[in-house]
């Protein structure tokens, strides 16, 4: 008897431990914010909006495994982050790499444009599986990435 309640005192005190560890992991985590600093404002007015060509969410893969392949005009500044609106009052952001690529898992660009990749961070993603939202993240209506021309 005396065994039994010392084993559930110790399963206690150890699934307790991992709760206040996994809040304060949670809450430390590297999530992006949606500050103003990451949207380009254009100077004559005209923003545009592209959807991604490809969406990735295999977040069980580790980091850098859920983004989206764009494919923006070349001569045009894009956005330093991407939104991905899941509901009607909730926006998330990500960020885009400066890499540009002529051809990414098996998109190729057009003639005129490049492809650029924009993350998710992954901790973000399994919370928003959790509540049953991994559809919402693969739809590609649901990304956006703005753009203006350089001038």
């Amino acid at each position: 008897m005396r065994r039994h309640r010392l084993i559930i005192y110790i399963l206690l005190v150890i699934s307790s431990i991992s709760i206040a560890g996994a809040g304060w992991a949670w809450k430390r985590s590297p999530r992006v914010s949606c500050h103003p600093f990451g949207f380009i404002a254009s100077s004559t007015g005209e923003k545009h909006y592209i959807s991604p060509e490809k969406i990735v969410v295999k977040p069980w893969r580790g980091r850098h495994h859920v983004y989206g392949v764009f494919m923006v005009p070349k001569g045009y500044e894009n956005d330093r982050l991407l939104t991905i609106k899941i509901s009607e009052n909730k926006t998330y952001c990500g960020l885009i790499t400066e890499t540009e690529y002529a051809s990414y898992e098996d998109i190729d660009a057009k003639p005129g444009y490049h492809l650029i990749k924009g993350y998710l961070n992954t901790r973000l993603v399994v919370f928003l599986m959790a509540q049953g939202k991994i559809e919402q993240l693969k739809q590609p209506s649901n990304w956006k990435l703005g753009y203006v021309n350089k001038k």
